[in-house]
């Protein structure tokens, strides 16, 4: 399924140039990351209850078009990598100006990390399985137990 959510542009994403700024690309990006969870059945409270969080190990942004204040973005997120067990994962971010042009990719490599033993751990089989359901990125290869693709 391919998942997208619209967010308006708020005075307090932009930078003195005028436009927004660098890191509030990584905040909707992150932000759409939680919606898809909650929507999954996986609220932050549910989190708790479980005892596991996700992580992040790299979060690469390539920006290609400035955003102007008072534009509305969509967010899209696709599955690029999985492991096996679904402990750890690659999502690719596509943030899109109000004109639908590609305005920055985001990519994050991240885990489920065991909030008790801090270490990482495998999630519910329905979590991993809502992932699964995310429409695949072009770049989708299953990530090894070393972290990298194709393993």
């Amino acid at each position: 399924m391919s998942y997208t959510k619209q967010y308006p542009i708020r005075w307090a994403d932009l930078d003195p140039n005028g436009h927004m700024r660098h890191s509030a690309y990584n905040d909707y990006a992150a932000q759409l990351r939680l919606d898809f969870l909650e929507d999954a059945g996986y609220p932050l409270a549910r989190f708790a209850q479980l005892g596991i969080g996700p992580i992040l190990f790299r979060e690469d942004t390539r920006f290609l078009r400035e955003i102007s204040p008072n534009e509305t973005i969509t967010v899209g997120a696709e599955l690029a990598g999985l492991s096996p067990d679904g402990r750890k994962w690659r999502i690719v971010h596509t943030v899109y100006k109000a004109d639908g042009r590609e305005s920055a990719v985001i990519t994050v490599d991240g885990a489920w990390l065991d909030l008790r033993q801090r270490k990482l751990t495998a999630p519910p089989a329905e979590l991993t399985a809502a992932l699964g359901q995310l429409e695949r990125h072009a770049s989708y290869a299953e990530i090894g137990g070393d972290g990298r693709t194709g393993q």
